[in-house]
């Protein structure tokens, strides 16, 4: 894990819980709005649909990109955030 960010690190270090959007590796402010928008306001609903696209990194890249206009760090940084999140505590 060394090529990932604090934030990434912190949020995998420990259970998910009530944790905002905006915690995710590659979710800040202006994206964490757009998801809330949306009524992904926790990190678990985030986590729901990675599941509900089965962990598919294409799938779940796209739908951050053509949900929230992410960009492709941001919903790859988003993405291994929450397998590297899965591999640990799932």
């Amino acid at each position: 894990m060394s090529n990932t960010s604090q934030k990434h690190r912190n949020f995998v270090s420990e259970p998910m819980g009530e944790k905002p959007v905006t915690e995710l590796a590659g979710i800040g402010d202006v994206l964490g709005k757009r998801l809330e928008a949306l009524g992904f306001d926790k990190a678990y609903t985030v986590l729901g649909q990675y599941l509900i696209l089965k962990k598919d990194q294409e799938l779940f890249e796209m739908w951050l990109k053509d949900t929230i206009s992410a960009n492709s760090k941001q919903s790859s940084d988003c993405y291994r955030c929450l397998t590297d999140w899965c591999n640990e505590f799932l």
